[in-house]
């Protein structure tokens, strides 16, 4: 089998290498990789800035969907031919997460971008049936992470407003949970390009945020002065200040990611800060049970993931460089070989 590897030796960082086929284990299952697809994450892995350091020669991406093609004797949430993803913190069941369960796929355990993976039978979740391959392997990072923003502790209402920024894959999954659940959804761009793909998805108004640096103030008069009640915040922390500035007075800022520094600072200018009750609170992705919870949601309503491009497994780097452009409208995926 081939699979991927981490190699700061080779041009893009990684290296696609010949290794024997993995047996599973009596808690195991063995996963013939159909489609894996790349998260912001990825390229901090790659760049070396990732905070969690990564294990060397790890089998990059956390993101893929497979079959189950051979299971351990003692194996019993699946089966041969079910169609599975991974879990992006495999060992994070339930509850609140841990330090002892930081474990990250693509990073600490091999990933998913691969042939075959070999993973634990509670690793890993079934996909919605209605999914393609490139569709279900949007969901472990991006989709999760999306959920878990609007649900969370303080889960949206619906008549709500959610404000979205830019046009990756946790924006776009936003964009749709949030209109599932009933809420009105401001989205922001820097492409004039992107607005007619925007109001495609739903998006009640959509701001170019290049030519209106000002766009918290913007997004407070779309919302007649009351400001919105949660901003999916993946662009920080430049931008906090007019998230919090587009905030509502008990709104909430969920912030997702820093922008590939291993340190990051936020400034609030203190009048922002105490003309407002809006809270900040980090989120990364989320638990098994949470992903079993979207899919469940994702599987009733139908929805389907947002992609952007395709490619080939073995072109693998030519989907790194696209991605590093960061002009992506969804997610970018490679596909899995015949076999």
């Amino acid at each position: 089998m081939r699979a991927y590897h981490l190699d700061k030796r080779s041009t893009g960082g990684i290296a696609l290498n010949e290794r024997s086929e993995p047996k599973p284990g009596p808690t195991e299952i063995l996963v013939r990789v159909h489609a894996a697809s790349l998260n912001k994450r990825d390229l901090f892995i790659l760049a070396g800035t990732s905070p969690l350091p990564a294990k060397p020669g790890v089998v990059p991406l956390s993101d893929g969907a497979g079959e189950v093609v051979a299971t351990g004797d003692a194996v019993t949430r699946f089966n041969v031919g079910d169609r599975v993803t991974g879990c992006y913190f495999p060992r994070w069941c339930d509850g609140r997460v841990q330090r002892d369960l930081g474990d990250q796929l693509g990073c600490t355990l091999d990933g998913m971008l691969t042939q075959v993976a070999l993973l634990d039978e509670q690793w890993v979740v079934p996909v919605p049936d209605h999914l393609t391959w490139e569709e279900a392997t949007t969901l472990t990072c991006a989709g999760v992470t999306a959920w878990n923003a609007l649900v969370g502790s303080q889960p949206v209402t619906a008549g709500e407003t959610v404000l979205t920024l830019g046009t990756g894959g946790v924006s776009l999954f936003a964009i749709q949970f949030a209109k599932l659940f009933g809420c009105r959804v401001i989205s922001l761009t820097s492409s004039d390009a992107k607005f007619d793909k925007l109001r495609a998805l739903d998006a009640d108004h959509v701001l170019n945020y290049a030519t209106t640096p000002e766009w918290g103030q913007a997004v407070r008069e779309l919302t007649g002065g009351e400001g919105v009640d949660r901003v999916i915040e993946t662009f920080g922390p430049e931008t906090i200040e007019q998230s919090m500035r587009a905030s509502a007075l008990h709104g909430q800022v969920v912030l997702l990611i820093t922008r590939g520094a291993k340190k990051a600072s936020i400034e609030i200018a203190g009048g922002t800060w105490a003309s407002s009750l809006t809270t900040i609170r980090r989120v990364f992705v989320g638990s098994r049970a949470s992903f079993e919870a979207m899919n469940r949601a994702i599987a009733t309503a139908r929805l389907r993931p947002i992609i952007d491009a395709v490619f080939g497994f073995e072109e693998a780097s030519a989907a790194f460089h696209y991605f590093m452009q960061g002009k992506v409208f969804g997610k970018v995926v490679v596909k899995g070989t015949p076999g």
